[in-house]
């Protein structure tokens, strides 16, 4: 232990005296770890928010019924391009024919002008429900109380607002039992969603929940239905969803060899489909990674030969004063990984000021793992052994006349 601390103390010191060269030579093992701990911080940063928004989205009880499903090729893009709408009639054959399912939720969404009094808000998205919306954990009430099954079935004008609605329209006013316009139709307001934040710098919070019927009347007949479905238990998800396959495709007289012109997504589909992206990502980021590692290695070993080749006579002298070969090598090698670690602090810190950075200035969000400073840094020690073991082994073979010899 003690040989241990005085060769890193050596090391410590060598590198001190020559900062600008300790600086460039460990400069590729910076980038590389900047790199990736900066975009592993990003890449978690946006792991935790997608997730917590697909949940939201898609439930992690349910699935949805859509016109088209996640495509991973131009191929299914182009084959599902002409897939026909989803319409009620394949929520009465998934009622019909899938006994494991629940509940079934119809939507569409578009946007429109709020307003009320003097007081206009632009682009709300706005959401035509089912009755059976209440089975399902997407809307969670605030202030006021839900639009009943009886209501949404009769079509009443009544409307749940998002939280940032409530507060651009009516500000410190209690909002609930007021008359706003929906493009020019009136609508009482009997409820306030739960704030649900924002994501990417785009409020979550700027909708609008009303009876399906009445979202017909304010943009048209013509739907694009998204169904939301419910198994009876959690665990029934996949048979609830092979049910629902075989269902649409009775209800839509497929025949055995026809493709499902239907797509179905989880939340986990959609998380796996959004991994394999950020998979691809990181891939390509480990190969850019080891690149610069390989250059840094590259240019260690360069500058410890250069080293070596510096202190011969002070090694000669070493070793006719009883220094062992491993001692010799020893020291080289700490030195090495000495030089090769410091580069990978260097770069774990610049990695979390850019992944900070990029936080605050940008929409992304960023998440420190501490799993990725280990790899980072553990990456920098293996580079400084590996790449130091060349010239600490030349070191430690030098014939110690010949050594001395050399001025």
């Amino acid at each position: 232990m003690q040989l241990f601390l005085e060769s890193v103390v050596i090391a410590l010191n060598a590198i001190w005296a020559n900062k600008m060269r300790s600086l460039l030579t460990v400069l590729g093992n910076i980038v590389a770890v900047t790199s990736i701990i900066a975009v592993v911080s990003l890449i978690q940063g946006l792991n935790g928010s997608v997730t917590q928004l697909i949940q939201n989205e898609l439930g992690v009880d349910s699935f949805r019924v859509e016109r088209s499903g996640i495509t991973r090729s131009a191929d299914e893009e182009d084959a599902q391009r002409n897939n026909p709408r989803v319409t009620l009639d394949d929520a009465k054959a998934i009622r019909r024919y899938s006994p494991l399912v629940k509940s079934i939720m119809a939507t569409d969404d578009s946007g429109a002008q709020f307003a009320y009094r003097d007081r206009t808000i632009d682009s709300v998205q706005v959401t035509g429900v089912s009755s059976q919306y209440v089975d399902f954990p997407t809307y969670v009430i605030d202030r006021g109380r839900p639009i009943t099954p009886i209501e949404v079935e009769r079509n009443r004008a009544l409307v749940i607002i998002g939280w940032d609605v409530a507060d651009k329209l009516f500000g410190s006013q209690d909002p609930l039992d007021k008359v706003i316009k929906i493009n020019g139709i009136n609508f009482r307001v009997v409820g306030v969603n739960e704030k649900k934040g924002s994501m990417f710098g785009q409020s979550l919070d700027n909708f609008a929940v009303i009876p399906l019927g009445a979202y017909q009347r304010l943009f048209g007949a013509r739907l694009y239905l998204s169904l939301a479905v419910m198994p009876r238990e959690t665990g029934m998800m996949q048979a609830a969803m092979d049910e629902t396959t075989v269902a649409l495709r009775i209800g839509r007289r497929l025949k055995p060899k026809d493709r499902d012109n239907f797509g179905l997504i989880s939340s986990e589909s959609a998380l796996d489909f959004y991994h394999s992206i950020t998979n691809w990502i990181f891939s390509v980021l480990v190969g850019v990674v080891a690149l610069s590692l390989v250059v840094g290695g590259i240019v260690i070993m360069n500058i410890m030969l250069m080293v070596v080749s510096e202190r011969t006579s002070e090694i000669g002298l070493r070793k006719a004063l009883g220094a062992r070969r491993r001692d010799i090598m020893w020291q080289i090698l700490t030195e090495s990984i000495t030089l090769s670690l410091a580069g990978g602090i260097i770069g774990t810190t610049l990695g979390f000021g850019v992944a900070f950075i990029m936080a605050r200035v940008t929409p992304l969000p960023a998440a420190v793992e501490l799993w990725s400073v280990v790899v980072g840094i553990s990456m920098t020690a293996v580079v400084g052994l590996f790449f130091g073991l060349y010239p600490s082994m030349r070191a430690a073979r030098l014939d110690p006349i010949e050594a001395l010899r050399k001025e």
